[in-house]
């Protein structure tokens, strides 16, 4: 398997930990080693201190998404039309505040347990790179207006094209929250203070089977584990799980990075630290690292049939060719910087970009969070207080948010969503490769492109 530039960064720090031998009993078991998966066993040992907790792995923890992410720490601010449409407005403000406030308990988590995850709260800007995508944020911004609720920064376009590193930005807004982190620092990090407080993880330990009982039993190669509760946390693999196949689809997002390049950074003004994403669908995101290399990434969106998660996720030369053309004509003064990593990752994406709690059918003790769309580094947090509520059988803010047990738009059966989405994957490519050039798509492609799932923003194009 190919690692990202964040897993090799710190990979003399990444032998496994033993898989599962034997049998063995918890309170709770949590398939899914990452974010999700850890927030949720350190918010249960808050809950309730001295629960029993055990995780199983698949790979290493951080070899999933929460290792090959971005490093992009959000909110949901940018999803608050979404929010709204499921949750009502005031507990769309309330989740999307705490969804703020989960950057800055990450800040803190990390200064009180010595974790160096290269936290920076420089802010997100939101950007237009073409004239299609103008204004992309407008109604985001009347929705938080109407709020009451001062999120966005508008600036200048020669300050968003200063602070960006060039002039292919054309206008945009500033979310000042937001903040940047290297992900696979954190998530060991996590893996680290779970182990300190007692968490038992198990790595190289895939679920072959889940039986539906009570106590709930989940079947490894090496044996087996017991549990009282058992929280999904295995996030793009949950679409193995028939009832949840149609939740999410599992798609590719990939990244190149640079040589560090500081005095280029420099050169070019790029030097405030800040995330930054345009407004296309198959989204553009970058940001500069500590060492000061671009790490440059796009929502490539490859699917598979029966959303079965191969090689291809890990490694695409095609979907790395295609982001590294979305690099060189943002930043065409860089256009004899070589590229000296590239990486994909599987992504569970829902239809309206959100994540979904819940039980499996008539297993209230096997609780799922599922769907976080390229979107987990900060709300996970949060995911984790949900899903030790859920687990626990609390009656709180949490286990009784908007998000749980919601129902939100399914993607069709097989074959029509492997071979809808392959149609309006193209549609949406040509469209977007169209306005990058400055022509009008084709009717039928902008026909096609709107039934595609919503994106990180809620953007209006």
């Amino acid at each position: 398997m190919k690692r990202s530039l964040w897993l090799e960064e710190i990979g003399s720090e990444l032998t496994p930990l033993p898989s599962l031998k034997g049998n063995l009993s918890v309170d709770v078991a949590i398939v899914g080693g990452g974010f999700v998966g850890l927030w949720t066993a350190l918010q249960l040992l808050e809950q309730e201190p001295g629960c029993q907790i055990a995780i199983i792995e698949r790979d290493i923890c951080g070899g999933g998404a929460s290792g090959r992410n971005g490093g992009f720490v959000m909110s949901w601010w940018p999803k608050i039309s979404s929010l709204s449409a499921q949750c009502g407005k005031e507990e769309a403000v309330r989740l999307a505040r705490a969804s703020v406030a989960a950057i800055g308990e990450i800040e803190h988590f990390c200064q009180a347990h010595g974790i160096d995850a290269h936290f920076r709260r420089a802010g997100w800007l939101w950007t237009a790179t073409t004239d299609a995508q103008r204004g992309a944020w407008n109604d985001v911004l009347k929705t938080c207006q109407k709020l009451g609720e001062a999120v966005f920064s508008p600036l200048s376009n020669a300050e968003v094209a200063r602070r960006a590193g060039s002039a292919a930005h054309l206008e945009g807004v500033l979310e000042i929250s937001n903040a940047t982190v290297q992900p696979a620092r954190l998530v060991r990090g996590l893996r680290r203070v779970a182990l300190e407080k007692g968490v038992k993880i198990f790595e190289n330990t895939a679920m072959i089977s889940l039986e539906r009982t009570a106590p709930a039993v989940l079947n490894v190669p090496g044996g087996t584990l017991t549990a009282r509760s058992v929280v999904l946390a295995h996030n793009p693999w949950a679409a193995g799980i028939p009832e949840l196949s149609s939740t999410i689809l599992p798609v590719t997002s990939t990244i190149v990075a640079t040589a560090p390049i500081p005095e280029r950074l420099k050169d070019i003004g790029w030097t405030g630290g800040e995330a930054i994403t345009d407004s296309q669908l198959m989204v553009d995101y970058y940001r500069t690292t500590l060492d000061g290399r671009i790490a440059f990434g796009k929502g490539t969106g490859m699917i598979s049939y029966g959303s079965r998660i191969n090689a291809g996720y890990d490694d695409n030369p095609r979907l790395s060719a295609d982001t590294e053309q979305d690099f060189r004509r943002t930043y065409p003064q860089l256009k004899d910087l070589a590229i000296t990593l590239t990486w994909c990752g599987p992504i569970d994406r829902t239809y309206d970009s959100l994540p979904v709690f819940g039980h499996l059918k008539n297993a209230p003790n096997i609780v799922y969070g599922i769907g976080w769309s390229g979107n987990g580094v900060g709300p996970s947090r949060l995911g984790g207080k949900i899903l030790a509520s859920l687990a626990l059988g609390r009656k709180d803010e949490w286990s009784s948010c908007g998000l749980v047990g919601r129902n939100p738009k399914c993607f069709p059966p097989e074959p029509f969503r492997y071979l809808g989405g392959l149609l309006v994957r193209s549609a949406v490519k040509r469209k977007e490769a169209a306005e990058a050039e400055g022509s009008s798509p084709a009717w039928l492609d902008r026909q096609l492109a709107g039934l595609a799932p919503a994106g990180l923003e809620d953007k209006n194009l």
